[in-house]
């Protein structure tokens, strides 16, 4: 089966994600997006992406709500990567979470940020049964993130 990917409009990859990297960059970031740098897995050049880091019970995720998307291949490829917001990089490595450990990730994600992906996670919300998440999982990487300070 091919990888899940729902792909970004030709506006979202040439106008919002640029400003919103842009505004992050200033550190004025929208709902506590951050910019992600990761090394490109073929050129070994830095690629950046905007992402929403979840804090759950002390532990920082990044969740890909459109699925198996570059900055993921890349990501999985690579190990680490930094988050920034304004001048404050924080380097990390990460550690992919395994489908059957995402339910309660994914519920967190949702009720953060469901005004704003929900359209990525059809018919889920954040009062989704634990196996309607675990139906999503593998089309949502999620990595566990341990910064370097």
């Amino acid at each position: 089966m091919p990888a899940h990917v729902h792909k970004s409009s030709k506006l979202g990859n040439r106008v919002l994600n640029p400003a919103i990297m842009w505004l992050t960059r200033r550190g004025l970031g929208l709902f506590g997006a951050q910019t992600l740098t990761v090394r490109g897995r073929t050129s070994g050049q830095l690629r950046r992406a905007p992402v929403n880091p979840l804090v759950l019970d002390g532990q920082t995720y990044l969740v890909a709500p459109r699925g198996h998307v570059q900055w993921t291949r890349n990501m999985r490829a690579s190990g680490s990567g930094e988050l920034s917001h304004g001048r404050t990089r924080r380097p990390f490595t990460a550690v992919e979470v395994p489908d059957a450990q995402k339910p309660a990730v994914l519920r967190a994600y949702l009720k953060a940020w469901k005004w704003e992906v929900g359209a990525l996670f059809p018919g889920l919300g954040p009062d989704s049964e634990d196996r309607e998440l675990l139906e999503a999982a593998p089309r949502h990487p999620v990595f566990r993130l341990t910064f370097a300070d």
